[in-house]
């Protein structure tokens, strides 16, 4: 029989929330623990999932095999960096840290504690994402809107941390080019840091990026809009629908790509735990969550020149 791989959960917000109802439905693994500052509200998410709640992560040392962490994104470094130490594998969810160093940090202690790291951009774990992947040569120009209502959670940091780092993530991994030339500018609405940001992203192999986040946007919108030589792929990351428009003939052919629909944070998580179990390198890296990083600090010192 396989090994049961332990589980804890760190931070049951409304991401932790579901992370720990997911590994509850994942065959060979069992929640051990979940912790929050907010001890009230983790015993009785644990009380529901049979599981112990915890005030304090440390808790969990010697009684783990794995942890999701999902608590705000500036304790990721402090508190990912401790759990690693203790060679328990470990799944950050975006963004993977608010400096670089921390980064840096995270995934020099991960090699040197054999352990897994992995990064929660859940975007790469889309079917739609994964089908239209197949479908991409060369993109020369990709537009991307992500817009949302006011979350109330996150807004620690900006927009560009918050929202649109999923979309960066995505979009290094499709173009495959380091980013020559970064312009952006962003607006301070309801919180103290951005909330709405449109950022153009030059690639050395010429390719344009412009990305548009919201976090007080009426309704969710998360589409991405490819165009390469002889075709374009529009994506609806909420529905998971690709529709295709391609040159044939002289004229321009459309059509709906098949998608077999899968809830892309199941993946995810299932993901991690095989990576875990086999000792396999996950989708996302500690380094693809660093480039993120790294494009999204760009980003923001580029809107705030603007804002100077």
């Amino acid at each position: 029989m396989p090994k049961t791989i332990r589980v804890g959960v760190i931070g049951t917000g409304h991401l932790g929330t579901r992370h720990a109802q997911i590994y509850t439905e994942i065959p060979g693994v069992e929640l051990i623990a979940i912790c929050d500052t907010d001890l009230p509200r983790s015993q009785k998410l644990a009380s529901e999932l049979g599981c112990a709640a915890y005030a304090d992560y440390r808790q969990l040392f010697g009684t783990v095999d794995a942890v999701s962490l999902a608590t705000p994104t500036s304790t990721h470094g402090e508190i990912g960096k401790a759990i690693l130490k203790q060679g328990i594998d470990i799944l950050i969810e975006k963004p993977i840290a608010t400096h670089m160093t921390e980064a840096n940090t995270l995934i020099r202690t991960a090699k040197a504690k054999n352990c897994i790291l992995q990064i929660g951009h859940v975007e790469r774990f889309n079917a739609a994402i994964e089908e239209a992947m197949q479908h991409l040569t060369r993109p020369k120009f990709i537009e991307v809107h992500r817009l949302s209502p006011y979350p109330n959670r996150g807004t620690d940091v900006s927009v560009v941390l918050d929202v649109m780092i999923h979309d960066l993530d995505l979009i290094l991994a499709l173009v495959g080019s380091p980013v020559k030339k970064v312009d952006a500018v962003g607006v301070s609405v309801l919180s103290p840091s951005e909330d709405i940001s449109n950022a153009r992203l030059s690639f050395q192999s010429g390719c344009i990026a412009n990305l548009t986040a919201s976090r007080i946007s009426n309704e969710p919108i998360r589409r991405i809009r490819v165009f390469q030589e002889d075709s374009y792929l529009s994506i609806d990351y909420q529905a998971q629908t690709i529709d295709l428009a391609h040159k044939q003939n002289h004229q321009i052919a459309r059509a709906k790509l098949p998608v077999n629909k899968r809830p892309p944070l199941q993946d995810e998580l299932a993901h991690f735990i095989d990576c875990v179990r086999n000792r396999a390198q996950p989708k996302v890296t500690g380094e693809d969550g660093r480039d993120a990083l790294a494009l999204a600090l760009r980003i923001e010192r580029a809107m705030r020149r603007q804002q100077t």
